[in-house]
């Protein structure tokens, strides 16, 4: 079944020089406990902030850099100094990122991105910026991208001058705000952003700073106020860490998968800097216990879950949708709040989930005020098709029900967005896959 929220896209998993339109991928399991060792890749939150800091720095060494689509477009397009026109493609973080980035340097060059893209707002970001002094005008739709990029008219320093002052809404994207900070230090009066409305996905906003600071910037987190000094970027080394919102999905395998259920993965550090590592605390009521071992890895052991429980995903939205996946196949009602930016990612993702859901017997009910209510009666997996709907979340969040059944997963080629080994690690610690490609007409 295709939806009619989006169609998939092509695929060459397993059929490398063959395009292949609308294929699908039937996910089974043999029967035993799931166990092994799974590796996840790099923080592509990490990385691509990384990569942005390290071309404002001048240098720098960037280890264990993401294999993300989104990594490898921002590597390659930091690459392309020359390019006029610069294509973000589906990447949030490589749009509104380089919408700064590119403002901070003058570049004159149009900054564009898929169809999806182009609905995505970025009006917030590009009214901070021209406060900043750069010139952007909108060759589409007021507020969306395209963007045509005219250069900058720097303010010029004075020694008594205080911080240059910004008003930023924080209840839309957290993306605009930290594109914003990475750009402070260079900055003449470096930056003051006064934060306005509920602060959504605060601990990526602390990610940027403390990649920042490695790299010798100066910056304070004061709640609704946050300061960068102007001071220039040290070129420095770093090495990212492995990616939490990926191993989210590992645990999701974890908590369905038969009886005594266990996997061990590497480059998981126990304090990290990812909002998204709040997947511990959430899967110890769904059923899967961490241990973090001494060498930078989590062993993940299935556990019993726990009753009906509330969580908030204001600070790790891109979690909602394998927890909403995890609860209604154990059976588990979990009051879902926070997931206002759920609408505008690659899909409306609660809409997609709705769909979606509803195919195994599954609900997501929304019960107004922000309260969303996950849960089901009745949850089968019997060869259902999952549509992804442009979206590499859906594709990983539904995968692990095939631990519960055969199902198909449509267009799985969106994985490669940000885990593009996922189908090949399944394979590893025993999943079955059958690539089945739609005809070429």
């Amino acid at each position: 079944m295709v939806s009619t929220l989006h169609r998939g896209g092509s695929w060459s998993f397993a059929l490398q020089a063959c395009r292949i339109i609308n294929s699908s991928l039937t996910l089974s399991w043999p029967g035993h406990p799931l166990r092994g060792i799974a590796q996840v890749p790099a923080s592509k939150s990490e990385s691509n902030r990384a990569l942005i800091i390290q071309a404002l720095a001048g240098g720098g060494t960037l280890a264990n850099l993401s294999d993300a689509n989104d990594t490898q477009l921002m590597q390659r397009l930091l690459q392309e100094p020359a390019a006029s026109i610069v294509d973000a493609e589906d990447a949030g973080t490589v749009m509104r990122f380089l919408t700064a980035y590119l403002a901070m340097t003058g570049r004159q060059v149009t900054l564009t991105g898929t169809a999806r893209m182009q609905e995505r707002p970025i009006q917030v970001l590009v009214e901070a910026l021209r406060q900043l002094g750069a010139r952007i005008e909108y060759t589409g739709q007021e507020g969306y991208p395209p963007l045509r990029l005219l250069g900058r008219t720097p303010e010029s320093a004075t020694e008594d001058s205080d911080f240059t002052e910004l008003t930023v809404r924080g209840d839309i994207s957290s993306q605009y705000i930290s594109a914003l900070l990475m750009i402070g230090p260079m900055l003449p009066h470096g930056l003051r952003i006064w934060l306005t409305g509920k602060v959504g996905s605060r601990p990526y906003i602390r990610m940027t700073q403390a990649l920042m600071q490695h790299f010798g910037a100066q910056c304070r987190d004061l709640g609704e106020v946050l300061e960068v000094r102007p001071q220039a970027y040290q070129p420095t080394d770093y090495t990212v860490e492995g990616d939490w919102s990926a191993a989210s999905y590992w645990y999701a395998m974890v908590a369905l998968g038969p009886a005594g259920s266990h996997l061990t993965l590497p480059t998981l550090r126990r304090y990290s800097w990812q909002g998204d590592q709040a997947i511990v605390g959430i899967m110890e009521k769904l059923g899967v216990r961490t241990e973090f071992l001494a060498d930078e890895a989590i062993r993940l052991t299935q556990t019993n879950s726990a009753g009906r429980f509330a969580q908030d995903f204001t600070d790790c939205p891109d979690l909602a949708q394998t927890v909403a996946v995890v609860a209604a196949a154990l059976g588990v009602e979990v009051e879902m709040t926070g997931l206002e930016s759920l609408r505008i990612k690659e899909t409306d993702r609660i809409a997609a989930l709705q769909v979606e859901l509803a195919k195994f017997g599954g609900h997501l009910t929304d019960e107004g005020a922000g309260r969303f209510r996950v849960g089901a009666q009745e949850f089968r997996v019997a060869g259902q098709q999952v549509a992804t709907y442009h979206d590499h979340r859906m594709a990983m969040a539904f995968a692990p029900l095939a631990l519960r059944g055969a199902l198909s997963v449509e267009a799985p080629q969106v994985v490669r967005k940000s885990y593009p080994q996922f189908w090949k690690e399944l394979e590893k610690v025993g999943f079955l896959t059958d690539p089945t490609p739609a005809p070429i007409y």
